[in-house]
């Protein structure tokens, strides 16, 4: 199922419903759910994003660096 135009849209799996990649800023990038990967990422996550409206029984449990939104708004 896929939401939104052709250029910036979501995209989710027809049998669960489960985000597998989000076309952003006019298409020019995709954000792929790391969830969906078969091999390990090459990457790992530097911070916490949007804790500002994380679920209250969810532990953060590293030292990475935590933002209530985007990175940049502390």
């Amino acid at each position: 199922m896929i939401f939104g135009d052709d250029t910036t849209h979501n995209a989710h799996c027809a049998r669960c419903g489960s985000l597998l990649y989000s076309r952003v800023r006019e298409g020019q990038w995709v954000h792929v759910a790391m969830g969906t990967l078969v091999d390990a990422p090459s990457i790992r996550p530097s911070a916490h994003i949007f804790v500002g409206s994380k679920a209250p029984w969810h532990e953060i449990t590293d030292n990475l660096p935590q933002y209530r939104g985007h990175i940049g708004a502390v």
